[in-house]
């Protein structure tokens, strides 16, 4: 008996502590947030290596001599090669204008055509590439009925920008100058305002 009395005030003395054995929560890790990552954006500028080849339409204002004056429209084809080299560009291009400019004072005459192959230089600004450009030129009068050409010089600038990879939009001033055209001892001159599309290969 009295065994089981004291079996039993063991029992009595020792529940408090058995009722919270085990009962003691772990320490619970708190979560490490990282510190955001700065996104930087990456600036994808234009590679103008390559060749390429468009349209153009503009405005032509002629003058040859003494009152031999004439303006009016002009388009034609261009095509050229370019190669990048990082803060500038360089490159060659050929272009060809029809036009039907009719000279005052000269009945039957007009400006048919101008060829012309220029060099170009100019500065890499991304997206934009604005240069320099002078050539040979090479123009064709018609005067009743019959064709005259002559050789001279063209210098000018222009700024094309890229649409994408692939498309081109830009204009071009040009200053045309003939001498002794057709060896008439007759100098002339051209100004061209023309707008510019192009495409990539």
């Amino acid at each position: 008996m009295n065994k089981l009395a004291a079996l039993a005030l063991g029992a009595t003395v020792l529940a408090p502590f058995a009722a919270t054995a085990g009962g003691v929560n772990a320490p619970v890790a708190e979560p490490v947030v990282a510190a955001p990552v700065a996104v930087v954006p990456v600036v994808v500028t234009p590679d103008w290596t390559g060749w390429y080849g468009g349209a153009s339409l503009g405005y032509g204002s002629v003058s040859a001599g003494d009152g031999y004056d004439g303006s009016g429209a002009l388009g034609g084809l261009l095509g050229g090669y370019r190669h990048d080299f990082g803060t500038w560009v360089g490159g060659v291009e050929a272009d060809y204008d029809w036009s039907n400019i009719s000279v005052d004072n000269l009945p039957g005459g007009s400006l048919d055509s101008v060829y012309r192959l220029k060099l170009q230089a100019g500065a890499d600004l991304g997206k934009t590439f604005v240069y320099g450009t002078a050539g040979i030129a090479r123009g064709t009068i018609s005067l009743d009925g019959n064709d005259y050409s002559s050789n001279g010089w063209v210098a000018g600038v222009g700024a094309d920008y890229a649409i994408n990879d692939k498309w081109l939009v830009g204009g071009e001033v040009l200053y045309n100058q003939f001498d002794n055209f057709a060896n008439t001892n007759v100098d002339g001159d051209m100004t061209t305002i023309k707008a510019r599309v192009a495409y990539r290969f």
